[in-house]
């Protein structure tokens, strides 16, 4: 294991303490430094005691169903305070619709009660993988204009018609890949592999649900036109229609 993954710090928010506990020990004994809550009201003291601090999680895992403040109203918290924390929920809804809503919330990724512990392992390397590669060094002055668009790479920031745009890591990456290569259509699996990076083995839904999610984000700039569905195949990023 690298030095990286060995000191990445866990914030398991989990009501069952036999879950947070066997969760806990099998991360620990990978090499992570764990921190457990057992309610929202509890995880949401530890987040902003770590953000008094100047501290943040590597990743969070956050259930949906807790006592004092639900899982929801956490994955709210986390993504007003850092919208680039690596957030995967885990829950016992796994309907396609009860995907596409933990989507919806800000998640990164999710697994559905009972999980695998080597496969809850995987999608936390994953997560830092995608972390790392996203913080390397880029040089000075890499900032993307398209249109209205003003995409700072090495800030991580997108900022529209002038309005600041506040996107997950996973909505950046997808809002990158479209800036680089304008009017190229993307297929959702190209989407999927490239933002993700990992293969594409989900419901095409999950990328429709992202790619929602930033029109949304854009609609106060006036350039949620930019992103244009063409349909049977995916998406593109149509600046002269969209404008």
């Amino acid at each position: 294991m690298d030095e990286r993954t060995s000191k990445a710090s866990v914030l398991i928010v989990e009501d069952d303490a036999h879950i947070s506990g066997i969760v806990a020990t099998h991360l620990e004994r990978a090499g992570y430094a764990c921190t457990s809550a057992f309610s929202g009201t509890e995880a949401r003291l530890v987040l902003e005691g770590a953000q008094a601090r100047g501290e943040a999680f590597d990743v969070v895992l956050c259930d949906l169903m807790l006592p004092g403040l639900p899982g929801e109203e956490i994955v709210k918290l986390i993504r007003a305070a850092n919208a680039a924390t690596p957030l995967i929920i885990t829950s016992a809804r796994t309907t396609p619709a009860d995907k596409i809503d933990l989507l919806k919330l800000g998640a990164d990724d999710y697994l559905a009660k009972p999980f695998d512990l080597d496969e809850l392992l995987a999608r936390i390397e994953v997560q830092l993988r995608h972390r790392a590669c996203v913080e390397a060094p880029r040089p000075d002055g890499d900032v993307l204009r398209v249109g209205a668009w003003e995409i700072d790479r090495a800030a991580r920031t997108l900022t529209a018609g002038g309005v600041d745009v506040p996107l997950t890591r996973t909505e950046f990456n997808i809002v990158e890949l479209l800036a680089i290569h304008p009017k190229k259509v993307y297929t959702k699996q190209e989407l999927f592999e490239l933002a993700w990076g990992e293969p594409y083995a989900v419901e095409d839904s999950t990328v429709s649900v992202h790619v929602s999610n930033i029109r949304s984000k854009l609609k106060p700039s006036g350039t949620d036109g930019y992103l244009r569905t063409v349909w049977g195949l995916g998406f593109k990023l149509a600046i002269d229609e969209g404008a």
